[in-house]
């Protein structure tokens, strides 16, 4: 896409002081916490209002970065929240580019009349609910499109240590650690560029993925030795945990985080499923190796969606009866399983 109109409009934003609200999708990831506090920090160096918002908590395993404890959490602090949007001059969707998924909420952002601005890296954008749009799936994340909005202005700001640890993050956590997601050689430049500015890239490594928790990480053998279930026939692992087993190692909330990735490191398996049985709902976490599309799976059967090799999607149904109906859909896939 051609950028440089929204980057005149933020241009124009950042002009005058305004009140701004960034809000991240529901069941917030560490490209969603990191963009928003990156392109936080941004603003307030502008002179900016900023407030984040997220529908509900994020992964304490993010809880280091600063900025992260002036989140207001929509399910904790609703009357807050709503307050800050009816003032907003813009509000920012960032990681996602549907109100659906935007959790708790949707119902508030749709009531807004004040413009909407989309930085976001996943397919098919909402592209009547947003005035500016920054929408491109070749990224590797929402963090490199902040990157490269803020390079676009002066990289000297990269030499603050809250904006670069906030990218590194998001571009990390949602590149697995640089094992998939990666289609431009501009996402290693960046990080580069981070490093030459002072970034401290083994820090935050360990900040995110060093600080497991005992019950987490007996949570992570678990999950392998007694909930996988492999589908040769299908190149498929399925990984189950029901409430009971969440509450068996005092589940919180991203003790599960790259639960997933785990059965591709097997030689023959080509997608690997994550379904997780929450209060509400199933949730499905997909991902795959090579050319076979996760995101067209979730999209298709699971109301979901994301990108090739990572996507979510979620059913309604009980537990077992979800389980089952992902089983039956893999038959229709096995010629592009095992291609």
């Amino acid at each position: 896409m051609n950028k440089t109109p929204f980057f005149d409009a933020i241009r124009q934003i950042l002009a005058i002081r305004n009140k701004l609200v960034l809000t991240i999708h529901t069941n917030p990831d560490g490209d969603a916490v990191g963009s928003a506090l990156a392109l936080a920090a941004f603003f307030r160096l502008h002179k900016q209002e900023v407030t984040i918002v997220s529908p509900n908590k994020f992964p304490g395993f993010l809880s280091w970065l600063n900025g992260s404890e002036h989140i207001l959490i929509f399910d904790q602090q609703a009357k807050e929240v709503k307050a800050k949007l009816k003032e907003a001059d813009y509000v920012f969707s960032l990681d996602y580019n549907a109100f659906s998924r935007s959790g708790t909420l949707q119902e508030d952002l749709q009531k807004l009349s004040c413009p909407f601005v989309l930085i976001d890296h996943h397919r098919e954008p909402e592209t009547d609910s947003f005035k500016f749009l920054y929408s491109d799936i070749s990224f590797s994340s929402t963090a490199e499109m902040i990157y490269d909005l803020i390079a676009g202005f002066d990289e000297q700001y990269f030499k603050n240590q809250e904006i670069a640890e906030a990218l590194f993050t998001g571009i990390m956590t949602d590149t697995g650690s640089f094992s998939h997601s990666i289609n431009r050689s501009e996402t290693f430049s960046a990080v580069a560029r981070l490093i030459q500015y002072g970034l401290d890239a083994v820090h935050v490594h360990q900040q995110i993925y060093d600080t497991f928790s005992e019950a987490r990480l007996r949570l992570l053998g678990y999950s392998i030795s007694n909930r996988m279930q492999v589908f040769n026939e299908f190149s498929t692992a399925i990984i189950t945990l029901s409430r009971e087993d969440l509450n068996r190692f005092d589940f919180q909330i991203g003790d599960t985080e790259g639960v997933v990735n785990y059965p591709l490191s097997m030689q023959n398996i080509r997608m690997s499923v994550l379904i997780t049985e929450k209060s509400d709902q199933i949730r499905f976490s997909f991902r795959s190796k090579g050319n076979f599309s996760v995101h067209e799976l979730a999209k298709n059967h699971f109301n979901g969606g994301g990108h090739a090799n990572a996507a979510g999607g979620n059913s309604k149904l009980p537990f077992k009866e979800a389980i089952d109906y992902l089983i039956k859909v893999l038959p229709f896939y096995k010629n592009q399983l095992n291609s």
